[in-house]
């Protein structure tokens, strides 16, 4: 039976070399960003009679699913991946080749014809498909095997190349990087292996652009630090980027943070269950809702800084996710519904559950929650699956369970 399950981190644990996610880093890919004309922040929204009810301070929680009018964070990833990589080709420095600059005819002219690939569940390619064509570049996406028609339709209205494979997440991402090599196309993935280590690393810097306007958006609305935050996790790139920057930004008064993954795909949990020294892994289909989650190998760049920076780690079961989604969308009176797909409200729903069910009071306490704890999320998806969406909040029905 699928449970919510907790691994702690020791205290002693490796420092890691956090200034790749310090403030000024992510300022760059925020300037980086800004220079799209579909750039706005997206909000941050405060829960207050949410928190109430669930017996905490506070809870924000910032909704990607305003971004750029993709319906998810990714983009910001594979955007500044890419735009790092031009900036490489050119020999010019990121600081100076605004995304503006980019997307002009002299750097299209420079640059000459490129193609991009990638593998996806689905948000992650629509990025890398946006931005290729907001390039006047060519992208190709491979998905893998049980991935939803609206996602791939999605990817395809950008201008790419889409497929739905026969492939779990990680062999696809394998016959990318084959094609990549074979065909001399350009790899833009946030799973970093040997070798391969460049772009991962400037798509986790691309998402920290979320933590540098958490942070300004925190202090214009006088809201105190977060002492908790809660990250959703795949490869571990988006959580490894956050976690760094958070770590970094704040030091030792850093939140306390929890990795939530789920049951069917959680590499990150067992490979800090194991705690020796290696990365673990999932293997087969993976199949669960949570289909930007579904990754069964670790990011090894984001685990440098996870096993840093992470307190804990939650591997929970389908119905977490379900119930972060329907609490969302009608949390209690007074706060703003908020749209959040199914990897999206992950993390939500693993504190909800923790805050609300008796029987996880233990759980509840090793992870410092109380009364007087300030709670952050980040959901990074909307309904990017919108029948599934409304299967799960509207039917309260989703594979594998029934709410």
């Amino acid at each position: 039976m699928e449970k919510i399950e907790l691994v702690l981190r020791e205290k002693n644990r490796p420092a890691a070399d956090l200034s790749a996610f310090s403030y000024e880093e992510a300022q760059k890919a925020r300037n980086f960003h800004a220079g799209f004309a579909q750039y706005t922040e997206t909000p941050l929204t405060s829960l207050s009679n949410l928190a109430k009810a669930l017996g905490v301070a506070s809870i924000h929680l910032k909704d990607e699913s305003y971004r750029f009018g993709l319906n998810a964070f990714k983009v910001l990833g594979g955007s500044y991946a890419l735009g790092r990589f031009i900036a490489q080709k050119l020999g010019e420095d990121i600081e100076n080749l605004p995304a503006n600059r980019i997307l002009s005819a002299e750097v299209r002219e420079k640059l000459g014809e490129l193609t991009f690939v990638t593998a996806t569940d689905g948000n992650h390619g629509r990025g890398v498909a946006w931005t290729a064509h907001q390039l006047g570049q060519k992208s190709v996406v491979y998905m893998p095997k049980g991935s939803a028609m609206e996602r791939l339709e999605n990817i395809r209205a950008e201008g790419a190349d889409a497929s739905i494979t026969d492939l779990n997440y990680d062999d696809a991402v394998r016959l990318a990087d084959r094609h990549a090599r074979e065909r001399g196309w350009v790899m833009v993935q946030d799973t970093a292996w040997e070798g391969y280590t460049d772009i991962p690393l400037w798509i986790m810097q691309g998402y920290s652009t979320m933590g540098w306007e958490i942070i300004r958006q925190l202090e214009e609305m006088g809201a105190e630090k977060p002492t908790h935050l809660f990250l959703q996790a795949g490869v571990g790139s988006m959580a490894g980027a956050m976690a760094g920057f958070f770590a970094a930004h704040y030091g030792e008064n850093r939140p306390f943070i929890t990795i939530v993954e789920p049951n069917r795909a959680d590499c990150l949990f067992r490979t800090a269950r194991a705690d020796d020294g290696k990365l673990h892994t999932v293997t087969g289909d993976m199949n669960t809702i949570m289909a930007g989650l579904a990754c069964g190998e670790p990011c090894s760049i984001g685990w440098d800084v996870l096993r840093s920076c992470a307190d804990a780690f939650l591997s929970v079961p389908e119905s977490v996710a379900a119930d972060g989604m329907r609490i969302l969308a009608a949390p209690a009176r007074g706060d703003s519904p908020i749209i959040s797909g199914e990897s999206g409200a992950a993390a939500f729903g693993a504190a909800a559950n923790l805050l609300l069910d008796s029987d996880l009071a233990s759980m509840k306490a090793q992870l410092g929650l109380n009364e007087h704890s300030r709670l952050l999320f980040i959901s990074t998806e909307g309904d990017t699956d919108k029948e599934n969406y409304r299967n799960v909040v509207w039917r309260g029905k989703y594979p594998g369970g029934q709410a």
